[in-house]
């Protein structure tokens, strides 16, 4: 039996006021988590401390104060206990060019522990999982982006891990790859009853695979919740669509003192009041524009994120300034 079904309904990873300095630099501070078993988004900008807090939970940097648990096995004592039951898919290419896919799985296997027997085994029946049967005797320099990502993940999975740490999976896939990457994702969770802590950026994908959110902002954990109790927490908009005048009618309806967001011709109104939807109305014969779609706007995680980022006076504007130097082609 994993250690997750010894666990029972307990959390699959906790902390308490864990911190984690660099010299004079705050890394992470007074991180209490309580993550149980499923999919979970780490989300946060860039620099706000998600690599450090996978390291500090992998056991492989030192704790500066504080305490944790990972499958009941203590961080700061058990690092290898702890990831020989965690796969890791990182963000960047590990892979080797010049080697077969089955042989780099076979490696990642016999790294982590296991006989080349057993690892042969497992990298041929976790590359055809990942979609990658008919590929696994091709050179690994001849593979499309989306299965070099295929293959990280075989590599993270041969060892059957309990829990599984995807950095940016789907990052550099076209929409049938990032399908397929998801899906799997999914499988893993849903029929291969693991948990997944995947970090993205993009936001669609979190909503698509998890239930869940954990999100850092320069070190602390600023919101750690269910993304349903998040929506419902998010006041109420209507959306509309507009011709002859978007601008028009967004002064028409600042002048009335309303609340909204614009994006071309597609205005979303906060609901504050039973008269809103009549103020909109009269904005509208004001402004001489036709609302040719109206509906209530129904917020998703980049919603969400964009408020929370907000509320802490960030300056981030979209998910765009989550994504590394390496996706916005910097140094």
């Amino acid at each position: 039996m994993s250690d997750e079904g010894l666990l029972g309904d307990a959390p699959i990873i906790s902390t308490k006021g864990l911190r984690k300095m660099y010299g004079p630099h705050l890394a992470l501070d007074d991180i209490n988590l309580e993550i149980k078993k499923g999919a979970i988004g780490i989300l946060g900008p860039n620099g706000a401390g998600k690599s450090t807090l996978f390291k500090c939970l992998l056991g492989l940097i030192t704790t500066t104060s504080g305490e944790g648990t990972v499958l009941g096995h203590d961080i700061r004592t058990q690092g290898e206990i702890i990831r020989s039951k965690i796969g890791y898919m990182p963000e960047y290419n590990a892979l080797d060019p010049n080697l077969f896919a089955i042989d780099q799985v076979r490696y990642s296997g016999e790294l982590l522990g296991m006989n080349t027997k057993h690892a042969t085994q497992r990298a041929h029946e976790v590359l055809e999982y990942v979609g990658l049967k008919d590929q696994r005797y091709r050179k690994i320099e001849t593979f499309s982006t989306g299965m070099l990502q295929a293959t990280k993940l075989a590599c993270a999975l041969v060892h059957d891990p309990d829990i599984l740490i995807c950095d940016e999976p789907t990052n550099g896939l076209d929409q049938r790859a990032r399908s397929f990457m998801l899906q799997t994702l999914n499988r893993t969770v849903r029929e291969g009853n693991r948990s997944v802590l995947m970090s993205s950026h993009v936001m669609d994908d979190v909503q698509d695979l998890c239930q869940s959110i954990v999100m850092i902002h320069k070190g602390r954990i600023v919101v750690q919740r269910s993304i349903e109790e998040l929506v419902e927490q998010v006041d109420k908009e209507v959306e509309m669509v507009i011709w002859g005048g978007a601008s028009k009618m967004e002064e028409e309806l600042n002048s009335m003192g309303l609340e909204l967001r614009r994006l071309g011709r597609v205005i979303r109104v906060k609901v504050t009041s039973e008269e809103t939807i009549d103020q909109i109305l009269q904005a509208a014969v004001s402004a001489g524009v036709q609302v040719r779609q109206m509906k209530e706007y129904e917020p998703d995680l980049e919603d969400i994120f964009l408020l929370v980022m907000d509320k802490l006076g960030s300056q981030i504007k979209g998910t765009g300034d989550l994504m590394t130097p390496e996706h916005t082609g910097g140094v």
